[in-house]
């Protein structure tokens, strides 16, 4: 087995081979250890993951593919954005992926019987545009390869709970809190009468 068929390294794995599931399919629980929560509490930023748990059906489909789904339960802490105050949370997330055989590497043309000058002297219109042919290859729903004939159940699990997490974590009933603004308006300065200093003058005149 060469070593680019080796399935990804993942603090969470539970490795399953094809050949290992029935035909009416394998129901199993799979949970986290307390060193397996840590690695992952780490890799998605949580304070920490005191539990981790799926329930999984495993089964066949189409030719030497596989479905994988069910649910999976976690308890998780993080820090409220709004708070910055650490609050426990619960996450449960539906699972369903599916998986098929790596495409075969495609078999080499037969014996090209034209030569390149009449190939390229054929005419445009004939030629089947370049983008049309890979159509195929775009289709989103498309399953995930199977790697050596295995999937990783543990892996399955980490990424949905991953994609499950809220990237903005908020305690139950934080709400932002609006600025209030504390600046005194300023008031404009009283406008001094040009005659003020003339009053003064007459003023002490009539003193003296």
């Amino acid at each position: 087995m060469s070593d680019d068929l080796q399935l990804p390294e993942t603090p969470f794995s539970r490795p399953l081979a094809a050949t290992d599931v029935p035909e009416d399919g394998l129901e199993l629980t799979i949970s986290a250890d307390a060193s397996e929560r840590a690695a992952l509490a780490e890799t998605d930023d949580l304070i920490a993951l005191r539990s981790l748990e799926a329930k999984l059906k495993v089964t066949r489909a189409g030719r030497g593919g596989l479905r994988v789904a069910g649910e999976l339960t976690a308890d998780v802490r993080q820090t409220c954005v709004v708070t910055l105050e650490e609050f426990d949370a619960r996450v449960v997330e539906p699972i369903d992926v599916s998986f098929a055989p790596e495409a075969a590497p495609a078999a080499p043309p037969p014996t090209e019987r034209m030569s390149r000058r009449r190939r390229e002297a054929e005419p445009e219109e004939q030629k089947e545009p370049r983008a049309s042919r890979h159509i195929a290859d775009l289709d989103e729903d498309a399953p995930d390869p199977l790697i050596d004939g295995r999937i990783d159940l543990g892996a399955i699990v980490a990424e949905f709970l991953a994609l499950a997490l809220d990237p903005y974590p908020r305690k139950p009933g934080a709400l932002f809190a609006p600025l209030e603004e504390n600046v005194e308006e300023e008031k404009p300065p009283a406008k001094v009468s040009p005659f003020a200093g003339l009053r003064d003058a007459l003023g002490k005149g009539r003193r003296s």
